[in-house]
């Protein structure tokens, strides 16, 4: 395993100090996710616009939990877990769906799980699915609109559960509490 430096705004190179004082701003403190992406400032810059761009989509707070956490899931990331964890809490997400994303199971929610379906088929085919989950999602309510923000979440996703990958980042403080493995 490399090293990684956690970087603060004082260590971080030149262009991603503000970067690291957005993310302050926005969570209270740098998260650790964002002190090792400071490394390499278009990394960073491009995690938080997609960031953004995820929150501002047709998702409401549950389905984006669902696609957040499916892909973490999918991932085994060690470190998104946990914080998709507590970002869902403060999004008051369910606590019963929180779990079921957690634990892989199938969501007691059929809607969700058809989303949930979905995000799993795009992640494991590499963008590609079976014309039968497409029929399934489009019958579930969900549009081409949707899809296409899952491929926006997906890429959020990749670049911060690789990163922690490679940097094994680890979890912050906050998110301690809401540690994950995978079964």
């Amino acid at each position: 395993m490399t090293d990684f430096t956690l970087h603060t705004k004082e260590s971080a190179p030149e262009a991603s100090k503000s970067l690291l004082d957005n993310s302050e701003k926005a969570f209270g403190m740098v998260p650790n996710l964002h002190a090792v992406m400071a490394e390499a400032p278009t990394l960073l810059e491009g995690y938080q616009v997609l960031h953004k761009l995820a929150q501002d989509t047709s998702f409401n707070a549950e389905e984006l939990t669902v696609v957040w956490q499916t892909v973490n899931v999918e991932h085994a990331c060690h470190y998104c877990v946990p914080a998709h964890t507590g970002i869902a809490k403060s999004m008051q997400v369910r606590d019963d769906l929180i779990e079921e994303l957690r634990n892989g199971e199938t969501l007691s929610d059929s809607k969700l799980n058809t989303l949930k379906e979905t995000v799993l088929a795009l992640t494991r085919g590499r963008g590609n699915a079976e014309k039968s989950q497409l029929d399934a999602f489009y019958k579930a309510g969900y549009e081409h609109k949707q899809l296409l923000e899952i491929v926006l979440i997906l890429a959020q996703k990749v670049m911060s559960n690789y990163t922690n990958h490679l940097a094994d980042t680890p979890v912050d403080e906050p998110f301690k509490k809401f540690e994950w493995s995978p079964k």
